[in-house]
């Protein structure tokens, strides 16, 4: 029976993440009424609260009926706070993005995709940096340590 009632309603949702440096985050979203909450809070009460509105971003620019009509759930784990806020980020706005393209329409999926790249690429795109490993023979990647002749 249970089966049944899962076959029987075909959700619309997508699932896509968000990355930076070591941080993931996984967004969900679906079809509902405007929820988006990160770990099962709300965006108002995320930690560090200076960088709230940095993930408040996609929804400030966008305007808040884009996102009226969709849930979106995300997953972070791993990274710092900060990382963890642009990874955060990262995934609403291509959640946003996916979830037009797959069941609105191509042209507000294009409007939208432009509005976010003129705002900052790092919304759509991932930052490729990463942590360069320590070598011998210096305190860390590049530095070495200081040469004495006496």
């Amino acid at each position: 029976m249970e089966s049944k009632m899962a076959t029987k309603t075909p959700s619309q949702s997508v699932q896509v993440y968000g990355r930076k440096k070591t941080a993931t985050a996984v967004a969900h979203c679906k079809r509902g009424k405007g929820l988006v909450k990160v770990n099962g809070r709300p965006l108002e009460l995320l930690e560090p609260e200076m960088l709230r509105t940095k993930v408040q971003e996609p929804i400030l620019i966008l305007g808040k009926e884009r996102f009226a009509g969709v849930d979106i759930r995300v997953r972070v784990k791993g990274g710092g706070s900060v990382a963890q806020i642009y990874a955060i980020r990262q995934a609403i706005s291509k959640a946003l993005v996916a979830y037009y393209q797959k069941y609105v329409d191509e042209a507000s999926k294009k409007e939208i995709r432009d509005i976010l790249t003129s705002y900052d690429r790092s919304l759509l795109v991932a930052d490729p940096r990463r942590c360069e490993p320590k070598k011998f023979g210096g305190p860390g990647a590049r530095a070495r340590y200081q040469k004495s002749y006496r």
